[in-house]
């Protein structure tokens, strides 16, 4: 745990630093140049056999497909031998996980009154990464506890997240190549029954499973998805594969997928035109409070009804403080905020607003958590007994 827990703060690190590349090349350096990059046109493949995309594409489609993947498998980790495993250990963290959920739509839905209400999936994520990382800014002031709850929370949201992305933004469907890609996958489920172990033996028809995806009009990224959930996670033969995956794919996936990612996508003009338009303010100030207000009493104001009811027991280490600064920074959403937003909006302005409200809500949520935290006293140690 407490080497998964410094690869998570090491890719928040790495996720701001991304953003901040990102921010500081659209602001003072080249707006135009950074837009012209992104959209820079790759193609892959042969003739009619190719995929056409721009590079912000590839990185969208094409490498957070890993990322998926690395989440998918920490989410199976965690419901066949992990935390979640356990009903009653279970209960606390995804009672306050669905009210982290759902008080932020309901928020961003009152904003918008229905103006542009399709960015909805926006607020509902907390990013772990980022979440992790400020909370090791913290050191001994946090228990491993608060990291617990908190990253037990977020990996409820990401299996949320994961539905909402293949129901709410799939906008067309090709019934040939979703039977093409379940054809795929069970294809690889055949290849696991026969006992084939090396994972490379795998990687044709995982590019297989994820262009037909692609092509059939749900979000390519969901393969990974589906090839995680396949994975087996207990050995085999002695072997834990998941394990293995797992710790191969951190350091490529958190310091080098996600400040890219982070890189291509939080590039937003901080002086352009999206808060002085109604349509882009309103937008605005619906992530941003969600993500502020409606995570922070959705996980706090579930957790403690929760408790109140007998419903599951905070873990080791935490107290009504550590829970309500792991609430207030549960209301850090920047990846899977960011990755929803332009499957919401298509408008630029709209998508440009939206990034002000996921960048400008999850500092807010990250100062208050810290605030909240940081005043929490660190644990008492007993004084060392006196040499006879």
């Amino acid at each position: 745990m407490r080497d998964y827990l410094r690869a998570e703060a090491a890719g928040g690190l790495a996720l701001l630093l991304g953003s901040a590349v990102a921010l500081l090349w659209v602001n003072f350096v080249d707006a135009g140049g950074y837009a012209s990059f992104w959209a820079t046109q790759v193609k892959v493949g042969i003739g009619g056999a190719s995929i056409d995309e721009s590079l912000g594409h590839w990185v969208n489609d094409g490498l957070m497909t890993l990322f998926f993947f690395l989440i998918s498998l920490e989410i199976k980790r965690e419901l066949v031998t992990g935390e979640l495993r356990h009903p009653k250990r279970a209960a606390l963290p995804i009672i306050a996980a669905l009210g982290g959920i759902v008080v932020p739509i309901a928020i961003f839905l009152a904003v918008t009154d229905g103006h542009h209400a399709s960015g909805w999936g926006i607020p509902m994520a907390t990013d772990a990464a980022f979440a992790i990382g400020v909370l090791a800014l913290l050191g001994d002031r946090v228990s491993e506890g608060v990291k617990l709850l908190l990253l037990t929370i977020a990996v409820v949201d990401d299996v949320a997240a994961i539905a909402v992305i293949a129901v709410a933004y799939t906008d067309h469907l090709s019934l040939g190549w979703l039977g093409l890609a379940i054809a795929g996958l069970l294809g690889v489920a055949a290849m696991r029954a026969l006992g084939v172990r090396r994972v490379l033996a795998y990687l044709p028809l995982g590019a297989f499973v994820w262009v037909a995806t692609f092509e059939s009009g749900v979000h390519a990224t969901l393969a990974g998805v589906a090839l995680a959930l396949l994975t087996p996670a207990t050995p085999v033969g002695g072997r834990d594969v998941l394990g293995e995956l797992e710790h191969r794919l951190h350091p490529w996936v958190n310091l080098g997928i996600l400040p890219l990612f982070a890189l291509a996508n939080a590039g937003v003009k901080l002086g352009g035109g999206e808060l002085s338009d109604p349509a882009g303010q309103r937008i605005a100030v619906a992530v941003a409070l969600g993500l502020v207000v409606g995570k922070f009493l959705g996980i706090g104001g579930a957790t403690l009804a929760a408790l109140r009811l007998g419903l599951g027991a905070l873990p080791s280490g935490v107290d009504r403080r550590g829970l309500l600064g792991a609430a207030a920074l549960g209301g850090i959403g920047f990846t899977v905020s960011l990755f929803i937003t332009p499957l919401a909006y298509e408008d630029p302005l709209l998508i440009g607003a939206a990034k002000l409200g996921i960048l400008g809500g999850s500092v807010i949520a990250a100062t208050i958590g810290v605030a909240i935290v940081a005043t929490r006293r660190r644990p008492s140690t007993p004084a060392s007994a006196p040499d006879p």
